[in-house]
């Protein structure tokens, strides 16, 4: 035995304990005031025939019943059938471009963004038939086979962007014969839908469609842009953005080729539709798909449970049925012909006695549960709705979350599950639930969501410590608020949080850049204080070294000046032998006055200025450091006649 919604079961252990308890208290609370009201000796003649066995019964039969009815709420099962699924429709294969030049912004938001959103659409629409996904750009892959999971098909369209194919560029021709091998052999209704801007950049896609339509293959291209174009701005894994170039370092604008997708479909036996407006997938459907003959097909064998909840039901009604219908009294004789009407004298005939209120209760309190039995089966979005009006947030995303379990898929409930997480503080978790919605066909639902989504992000940006942390999820909330504005330019309130979320994250930016600078220049001043002692310590050697030679200079001048002092005592002992030195020093080297000359130059020398010796050893010191200059390099020669294009 199994239960479709055990959650129910968890009230068996609140309600039943809860009413035998109650039926318990109040049992004794009658008897204590009956005690304290009512004379001893009348107590007896009051409580005639009145059974207690009665009412214990009677109080049982009521907490049963309560246990049926909520066994019965949780729907028991027991056995299965096993049941063949049948289907008529048609194989539909969904080829979409995924080259660069779908992020062409011409059409908001951009162009593969609107191809998913009209392939949900189009999943909407085929909802009997099997769908499979086929992903191109230089060259094409099956993302998802023929099926009727809708989840597979969702997910596998949600995970495709510019890097799903590595191979740049746009081959039509290639998505073509992936979708024809897509096709199981003996098929005999075939449609591929194609969604691109028909830049092909390899030839072959008209003899490609050709093939494919003598194979039974009927194909529809979908145009999507604008035969003006548009640039294609991409963005690198640095973070920065910049425009796709060709191999000349050229801006690369990028046009709807109609004329091309108009051949290819006329070839095939389908039609071309422009991408433009909410009704394009319909027209698609009703007029190219819908009438082609619809092929028999059983996917698959499903278990098929019995439904059990009718026995638990019948079981708790007649046990009501039962409570209402059973006296607390004894049919008594005596009471019937003189009944008492509590006032200890004898009634006249046909007085009937006075009923407990307990039953009243008893039996008010089953209308009730009887009355809420719809409401208590599962989560109402109504009544969340009502709880969320009403402020009371965390009962209202308890509600929704509880809806959305059995509907997982619904864009409006996520959006009110992701609202009431928002109004209650849970961040994180109206962030996921916002992010689900984005994906939605629903072009103003998916407006307020990222609306929505970057109310969250800028609040989860507050509350981090970490400023690289707090930038990065302003940023991204600055990006989903101009998705806002893209989808609906006449938003104010969007506008108005752009540029103030624009205007923080600037102010934000500048604060870590003077944060920046002010690293930057501690650290200078740190290193010219690391200079500054290195040169010190280099010159105390240097300054001791010359403070020797400065000590044997002045014993060489004291020596110069005691033979002075001996030639002039020999002067005034041989006038003659002095003239004639004295003639002679005009010829002679003068050593005395060349030591006094480099004496006065040590001393006019200013305080901290370096000696010849020293500059020489610091040069020397210097030579390890010397760079030489890099050679430039020979780039290799580049073939100017091939054309690369990687859009």
């Amino acid at each position: 035995m199994s239960f479709a919604d055990s959650e129910i079961l968890w009230l068996l252990l609140i309600l039943p304990p809860g009413m035998a308890a109650f039926f318990w208290w109040s049992w004794r609370s009658r008897r204590k005031f009956m005690a304290q009201f009512i004379h001893p000796r009348l107590l007896p003649s009051l409580i005639a025939g009145l059974s207690a066995t009665r009412q214990k019964v009677l109080a049982g039969c009521l907490v049963l019943a309560v246990t049926g009815l909520i066994v019965a709420l949780a729907q028991p099962q027991w056995g299965y059938d096993l049941q063949e699924i049948h289907q008529r429709g048609l194989d539909i294969v969904v080829a979409i471009d995924t080259s660069k030049s779908m992020l062409a912004e011409d059409i908001a938001p951009n162009r593969l963004e609107r191809a998913k959103l009209a392939a949900l659409d189009l999943m909407q629409q085929a909802k009997s038939d099997r769908l499979g996904l086929v992903a191109f750009a230089g060259t094409a892959f099956l993302e998802c086979p023929l099926t009727f999971d809708d989840v597979a098909f969702r997910q596998s369209l949600q995970s495709l962007n510019v890097k799903t194919i590595p191979e740049g560029g746009t081959a039509l021709a290639a998505a073509i014969e992936q979708a024809a091998k897509a096709f199981k052999e003996g098929d005999n209704h075939k449609a591929l839908v194609l969604f691109t801007d028909g830049e092909d950049h390899d030839s072959g896609a008209l003899a490609a469609a050709k093939k494919a339509a003598a194979a039974g293959m009927r194909i529809f291209t979908i145009g999507i842009g604008s035969t003006e174009g548009d640039l294609v701005r991409i963005k690198e894994d640095n973070g920065q953005s910049d425009y796709v170039r060709d191999e000349n370092g050229n801006v690369v604008k990028s046009h709807l080729n109609a004329g091309l997708l108009e051949k290819i479909a006329a070839d095939s036996g389908g039609f071309y539709v422009h991408l433009s407006g909410a009704n394009t997938v319909d027209t698609l459907y009703q007029k190219g798909l819908a009438p082609l003959p619809k092929s028999e097909s059983s996917e698959k064998w499903i278990h098929r449970a019995h439904e059990r909840y009718h026995w638990p039901l019948a079981f708790a009604l007649v046990l009501l049925v039962v409570e209402m219908l059973v006296p607390e009294r004894k049919k008594d004789r005596r009471s019937r012909e003189f009944p008492n009407d509590g006032t200890g004298s004898t009634a006249p005939p046909g007085l009937s006695p006075k009923r407990s209120p307990a039953p009243a209760l008893s039996g008010g309190l089953a209308l009730i549960l009887l009355a809420l039995w719809p409401a208590t089966a599962g989560a109402s979005p109504s009544s969340a709705l009502r709880e969320y009006k009403s402020g009371h947030y965390p009962q209202a995303l308890s509600e929704f979350e509880r809806a959305l379990e059995k509907k997982k898929d619904d864009p409006r409930l996520q959006f009110n599950a992701g609202a009431a997480a928002y109004r209650n503080r849970q961040l994180e978790l109206a962030a996921k639930h916002f992010d689900q919605v984005i994906g939605s066909p629903d072009i103003k639902l998916q407006q307020e969501s990222y609306y929505n989504l970057g109310n969250v992000l800028y609040h989860l940006g507050e509350q981090s410590a970490d400023p690289a942390a707090k930038s990065a999820r302003w940023e991204d909330a600055l990006k989903n608020f101009e998705n806002s504005i893209k989808l609906n330019s006449q938003d104010p309130d969007a506008r108005f949080n752009y540029e103030f979320v624009k205007k923080k994250l600037e102010e934000l930016k500048k604060q870590q850049q003077q944060q920046q600078d002010k690293q930057q220049q501690q650290q200078q001043n740190k290193q010219q204080q690391k200079d500054q002692t290195k040169q010190d310590q280099n010159q105390q050697p240097q300054e001791k070294q010359d403070q020797k030679d400065q000590k044997q200079d002045g014993s060489k001048d004291n020596q110069q000046q005691n033979s002075q002092s001996q030639q002039q005592q020999e002067k005034k002992q041989n006038p003659s032998q002095d003239q004639k030195q004295d003639q002679n020093k005009s010829s002679q080297p003068q050593p005395e006055q060349k030591d006094q000359g480099q004496e006065e130059q040590q001393q006019a020398r200013a305080p901290g200025e370096m000696t010849p010796r020293e500059a020489r050893q610091l040069l020397d010191s210097h030579k390890s450091d010397e760079m030489t200059l890099p050679v430039s390099r020979k780039e290799k020669p580049v073939d100017q006649e091939r054309q690369i294009k990687d859009w």
